[in-house]
């Protein structure tokens, strides 16, 4: 169960974060990729901060990923300076690929595609009658 402090400062984490994670992307040439953050989980004690990220288009995500990781130095300076008024100490930054956005592309292409159980009942496995 998060508390309502968890909460306020995993929001405060998740804003700056989606603006400084875009700007990178921007400034580093990647034009035409988005990268938000969709969700942020603080410990109860606050060390730790599990950041999921949507990375678009999907074939870039495991290596931005990759660059998130290894940046998470200058990511978490960064975000130091921004939320120095709000936030103490930092938490310690655990960057995750969110893939849910991928997983419902998935879902929607089975339903209008060739998968669909429905109009091709051979999918179904065949049921004995007893």
């Amino acid at each position: 169960m998060e508390t309502q402090r968890q909460k306020k400062i995993a929001g405060v984490i998740q804003k700056d974060l989606a603006d400084i994670l875009q700007r990178a992307a921007t400034d580093g040439g990647m034009q035409g990729v988005l990268i938000s953050v969709s969700k942020v989980y603080v410990t109860t004690d606050l060390s730790i901060a599990k950041v999921y990220v949507s990375i678009f288009p999907n074939n870039k995500a495991a290596e931005l990923l990759e660059g998130i990781k290894s940046n998470e130095p200058l990511i978490k300076h960064e975000l130091a300076q921004r939320t120095k008024h709000q936030l103490r100490r930092i938490p310690v930054l655990s960057f995750y690929l969110d893939d849910s956005l991928e997983y419902i592309d998935n879902i929607e292409k089975s339903l209008k595609g060739d998968e669909n159980p429905i109009e091709n009942p051979e999918l179904l496995p065949k049921r004995k009658k007893s």
